[in-house]
């Protein structure tokens, strides 16, 4: 069925009406902004009510407070910043602030706040001024911006086709939202799991005790620990920038944060010489904010200053299971501690070469590779779950928002009977 024939059935030979959101006399809406609220404030009048803000995180909210400025069922959406224009639907006892706005149904028996909140999801972003650098969708612009009412002569119809746009969307919200707690819960087992794999008792010199280096016994797995450098080196090979394309080329800016690999460059260097690395070999970016970035390559190519090359050097080691103590949080923590310079600190290579890496079963080579092969499986396989972007949960997630904006457009893309007037800001 085509996107006008899926529309038209619903409506069922129905009007639209198109109103500005709060203009006019009989306005459909009604608008307010938030106030000012400092960190100071908010620590002083610490409370039970929430204050939502112009950010993403949390829903938005920045703190609670004693008291609340609206109560009951209504919209929020972002004033000023990079997240103008973004909306939420609340209920509830709450706050704003000045960067904030709230819309309130005037006539609930004419408008579904549901309904609203998808529509100006799908909307408002076309309405934002990013003018001097600040995105703005301030309550003028906001005002303008024309709503659908289909069958407007009749409320009760009219309602009840909101409610079943409602009902379709919210199914894909609500899917999404199960999928996203579910991914939360997995990267919680994930790093349960993870510390259980490889948290050994830990050399003086790494942890600050006073154990000494050497074989150590944990949950029956003999453990002897070497250097980084005794297991590894930074690559020594070479390539010509005539030998990378954007495919393997690597500099810091392409690299991803939170093991998630890599991207494709947008640039690639048109002279030169570059660092080398080989399949297998481990890319992990060499300045803040970026020294929580690393992949395991699994192509030859080239990288920049800012990106180290480790070469896995024992035999003994499994070059995965090295990249897995590397991508542990214990080793971001160390490369942080001790970063060199001001301003943009970077990883001191010499350090980083220091640092202390758990060979099980050290006297009985067999038997390591098989430890660290299993617990790489392990791993590999809640990485593929929490962080990849073409399989597990992430990608579902991905998918269902993608069928949500599909049927979104599909709902929401009411026919105009007429052009309608350009906001400007």
């Amino acid at each position: 069925m085509s996107e006008s024939a899926f529309l038209e059935k619903l409506l069922d030979g129905a009007e639209v009406e198109w109103v500005p959101l709060a203009e006019g006399e009989n306005r459909i809406t009604e608008l307010k902004r938030g106030r000012v609220m400092s960190k100071g404030y908010l620590v002083e009048n610490s409370g039970d009510y929430p204050v939502y803000s112009s950010q993403t995180a949390r829903n938005g909210q920045i703190g609670k407070i004693k008291t609340f400025d609206f109560d009951g069922e209504s919209i929020t959406w972002t004033t000023d910043g990079a997240n103008a224009g973004t909306v939420f639907h609340r209920t509830g006892k709450f706050s704003i602030t000045n960067v904030c706005g709230i819309i309130r149904i005037c006539d609930v028996d004419r408008l579904n706040y549901r309904y609203l909140f998808h529509y100006l999801s799908f909307n408002t972003q076309k309405h934002v001024y990013a003018g001097m650098g600040n995105p703005k969708l301030m309550s003028n612009q906001m005002a303008k911006i024309p709503i659908p009412i289909p069958c407007p002569e009749n409320p009760e119809k009219s309602l009840a086709i909101q409610a079943e746009i409602v009902r379709i969307l919210d199914t894909f919200t609500e899917l999404t939202a199960e999928l996203t707690a579910e991914l939360t819960a997995r990267k919680k087992q994930y790093n349960y799991y993870r510390d259980q794999l490889l948290t050994f008792d830990l050399p003086a010199r790494q942890a600050g005790g006073r154990q000494e280096d050497g074989e150590v016994c944990l949950s029956g797995r003999q453990v002897e620990w070497k250097t980084l450098g005794e297991v590894a080196e930074y690559s020594k090979n070479r390539i010509s920038s005539e030998d990378v394309d954007e495919s393997n080329y690597v500099g810091v800016a392409n690299l991803l944060q939170n093991k998630e690999g890599k991207t494709t460059s947008n640039y690639v260097p048109a002279q030169g010489n570059l660092t080398g690395y080989k399949g297998s070999d481990i890319l992990i970016g060499n300045i803040r904010p970026y020294l929580k970035k690393i992949w395991q390559a699994d192509c030859a190519g080239g990288v920049n200053g800012d990106v180290l090359v480790i070469h896995p050097t024992d035999e003994d080691i499994e070059p995965r299971y090295l990249y897995q103590i590397l991508a542990d949080d214990g080793f971001f923590e160390y490369n942080m501690q001790h970063a060199k310079g001001a301003k943009m600190p970077r990883g001191n290579k010499p350090k980083i070469m220091e640092y202390k890496i758990p060979v099980p079963f050290p006297n009985d080579p067999e038997k390591s590779l098989a430890e660290q092969a299993r617990i790489v499986a392990i791993l590999d396989k809640f990485d593929t779950l929490t962080h990849s972007i073409s399989e597990g949960l992430p990608r579902e997630i991905e998918l269902r928002q993608k069928q949500y904006e599909y049927y979104r457009d599909l709902l929401l893309n009411f026919p105009k009977s007429e052009p309608q007037t350009e906001i400007v800001a």
